[in-house]
């Protein structure tokens, strides 16, 4: 069996590649990489079609490799617990099938598994841990990188069980049998022994750890990247903190707002944000109660039960601390309800009961009004939301009743503070109060849809279906919308329209979702309707009527579906509307505008700005010669969305200026065929020259390098060249022969030839010129 992980990445990368599975080989290459840096959107876009890849071609190892990293992902960066347990399952099972069991990468399904239920519960599942753990690695080689993955896990579930310093005789133990087989420890080793530490409140010696770690980690040659420094700093910071260090654990703690970035560092900032608060070095403030109680919720919805439960008494400390008595009361009625979801509550049960008494010994505020004037006051005295919230809390006390105005303002506190799943349940208890309450119902909307819950969007949509359909299908239609269910969009607003015709909003969502879906005639026609029955925008109309005047962009979007569907003459009657004017009064708007940038996203989900030629007002033509990550070339026609951006210029900076839009679809394709040419830069003169010629015979040519890349200069081993890397667009009209001959007669005066050795191959000429000048060129 293949031990070295890696080196049949690289044999499988190859050997995609050389079957033309460019993507799924570039997949295969940078899955790893976005999992463990964070890159989510990338790993998000990419994911899909390389799984339904692998399968495809029927390539099961290279299926377990790619779930894993995603899961590693969904795991370790973004903490996901019981959202994340039906598919640590099931890669379980399928690694172990006979066709996938001696796949290298199989091991580590075990390792997702245990760290899934680590995320639930850790202590409560420390047996099962600890015994799936133990047989794995019995039979995994300390040689193998999965064996230091493996033995960190078991440390980590040790300490889980209370037992630190059984972790740190395991670590020492596992560390010596990774050396014995001559490999090093990885730098995530170092962290688990400073975690060890910590738990034994031995942070000097945790320090020392993370230095040794790093010290040993950069002399191996390797360069600590941005997920390796936010690691290290934030666990530094708890132990510098600890330690009463505080100017230096401030100096290491991450930027709060990295923190909302990277879920992995949130348990140790809060740990470190909250020592510091205690030794007044840190504002402990409701801005920081928000932002921990943030967390606690989206540790909450994936499922993460234990690090929910154990930030949520964080939070609740820093709140008693702060004489926050809702927000305090609050986190402790949502720390007993995560006490339910757990195994084993030995050690926490009385902290949340303790946090309980702390709250409720927090004197109640005195009201500065009477309470039924309170929601006045609180309008136009506006104090923090905690002091807010405290203030409503006391007001509805003293009533003696569930008033739906004070209660509805304490949701909204409580809302602004991070309490999403508490403000449902009150909004819930006050609906079956007060069920015909409007406002209430659209608050309670609201928050479902700001929270993504599905279940209580359903629930609510049910209970609106028989007193107010439409209420109910526009309610579902926001959901669907958020959920990028865009089929489903059209059929809600469908339902809409149908019990109020007159609706504009809804017509501009189901216009949406129609483009969205690419059925631009459905958008064209929609937006029609829209114009139609919108309210004309005389500069006087009402507030209550705003949302019905038509606006600039509803005939923006109008102009951009009518250029997607080709129907000219619409575009010139919605651009007439928007004071445009075009050179011609009949046809196809072809025009030259200005230049613009088009944003288009790659096949990896990262985002590429290109310089196009604006056609007409959603028109525009790609000027660069591109390669296949992205689903456009030279001279390809596209249609643009009409957002801008980008921030419009400065006054005085309108020269330097690009507006940027981003890319709807592909109208008319050029067919262009993309080379691509690398060798010595000839100079400006006859590079100009070769373009110019170039292009009156329809090619394209783009250069991709700049002025510090160079090649091997033959003549002299040591010296180097100025060289230029481009890409050579072939039109339709022409064959990769013409092509070649082309070239090879426009470049063959020049002192240092070009190299076109895919172009070569395809044009059915001899390659081994192009192969020798890679090889002498060092190209």
């Amino acid at each position: 069996m293949t031990t070295d992980i890696w080196s049949w990445v690289q044999d499988t990368h190859r050997q995609l590649a050389e079957s033309g599975q460019h993507r799924l080989a570039d997949a295969l290459a940078e899955i790893a990489g976005h999992a463990v840096e964070g890159r989510n959107e990338q790993l998000d876009a990419l994911y899909p079609e390389a799984l339904a890849s692998a399968r495809a071609l029927g390539l099961p190892w290279v299926e377990v490799f790619l779930r894993h990293w995603r899961l590693q992902n969904l795991l370790n960066k973004r903490h996901q617990g019981e959202a994340a347990m039906a598919e640590a399952v099931s890669l379980l099972e399928f690694a172990h099938r006979e066709e996938t069991a001696a796949c290298p990468q199989s091991v580590c399904a075990v390792q997702d598994f245990t760290i899934c239920h680590a995320n639930i519960d850790g202590p409560g599942y420390v047996p099962e841990r600890l015994a799936v753990l133990e047989e794995t690695l019995q039979r995994v080689d300390p040689a193998r990188a999965c064996f230091d993955c493996l033995s960190r896990e078991y440390a980590d579930t040790l300490e889980d069980d209370g037992r630190a310093e059984d972790a740190l005789t395991h670590l020492d133990r596992s560390q010596a049998r990774i050396q014995a087989a001559g490999e090093r420890v990885s730098l995530a080793f170092g962290h688990s022994r400073a975690s060890a530490l910590q738990r034994l409140g031995r942070h000097e010696d945790a320090l020392a750890a993370y230095d040794t770690a790093e010290h040993a980690y950069v002399a191996a040659r390797n360069r600590l990247d941005d997920d390796d420094r936010r690691k290290l700093a934030a666990g530094r910071a708890v132990s510098l903190a600890a330690l009463g260090r505080t100017e230096q654990a401030l100096e290491q703690l991450p930027d709060a707002d990295e923190a909302d970035r990277y879920p992995d560092i949130r348990h140790r900032w809060a740990t470190a944000a909250q020592t510091l608060a205690a030794a007044g070095a840190y504002d402990n403030d409701a801005a920081l109660g928000a932002r921990l109680a943030h967390w606690a919720g989206y540790l909450d919805t994936a499922g993460s039960h234990r690090p929910c439960l154990d930030l949520v008494l964080t939070a609740g400390r820093l709140a008693v601390a702060r004489g926050a008595r809702e927000v305090a009361l609050t986190l402790a009625a949502t720390g007993e309800r995560k006490l339910t979801a757990l195994r084993r509550t030995d050690g926490v049960a009385d902290r949340v009961a303790d946090l309980r008494a702390a709250a409720e010994a927090l004197p109640r505020p005195t009201l500065p009004v009477p309470a039924k004037d309170l929601v006045d006051w609180l309008g136009e005295t506006g104090p923090d939301p905690e002091t807010g919230a405290d203030l409503l809390a006391a007001a509805l006390a003293e009533l003696g009743e569930r008033d739906t105005v004070l209660v509805a303002n304490l949701a909204a506190a409580l809302g602004s503070l991070g309490h999403a799943r508490a403000v449902t349940e009150l909004l819930w208890a006050q609906l079956e109060l007060d069920p015909g309450h409007e406002d209430l119902v659209n608050l309670l909307g609201s928050v479902l849809l700001d929270a993504e819950d599905g279940d209580g969007v359903r629930r609510l949509a049910d209970r609106l279906a028989a007193t107010s359909p439409s209420d109910s299908a526009w309610l579902l239609a926001r959901f669907a919308a958020a959920q990028g269910r865009w089929a489903e969009v059209g059929e809600h607003c469908a339902a809409v329209l149908a019990h109020e015709p007159e609706a504009i909003n809804t017509r501009r969502l189901a216009s949406s979702a129609a483009t969205r879906r690419g059925d631009h005639a459905e958008a064209q026609r929609i937006l029609e309707e829209l114009v139609e029955h919108a309210l004309p925008d005389s500069g006087d109309t009402p507030p209550e009527l705003a949302h019905r005047t038509l606006r600039p962009a509803d005939l923006w979007h109008l102009v951009t579906a009518a250029s997607a569907n080709r129907d000219w003459a619409a575009v010139r009657a919605a651009g007439a509307r928007l004071d445009l004017t075009f050179t011609t009064d009949s046809g196809p708007v072809d025009e030259e505008w200005e230049l613009i940038t088009l944003r288009a996203t790659r096949a990896n989900g990262t985002t590429a700005d290109l310089p196009v030629l604006r056609t007409g007002p959603a028109t525009a033509r790609v000027l660069p010669v591109l390669g296949d990550e992205l689903p456009l070339n030279h001279r390809d026609t596209v249609v643009f969305a009409p957002a801008l951006l980008n921030e419009p210029p400065a006054p005085g900076q309108e020269e330097h200026w690009r507006p940027v839009f981003e890319l709807l679809t592909l109208l008319d394709p050029a067919g262009y065929t993309t080379y691509w040419l690398d060798g010595g830069w000839p100079g400006d003169e006859p590079w100009s020259d070769l373009r110019t010629a170039l292009q009156a015979e329809g090619y394209g040519l783009w250069a991709y390098s700049g002025d510090q890349y160079a090649i091997t200069d033959p003549a002299d081993e040591d010296g180097s060249l100025p060289g230029v890397y481009a890409a050579f667009g072939v039109p339709p009209t022409a064959s990769a022969a013409d092509a070649d001959a082309l070239l090879l007669r426009l470049t063959a005066d020049w002192p240092h030839p070009l190299s076109w050795l895919d172009l070569a191959e395809a044009a059915g000429a001899d390659p081994g010129r192009h192969r020798e000048i890679v090889e002498r060129y060092g190209l």
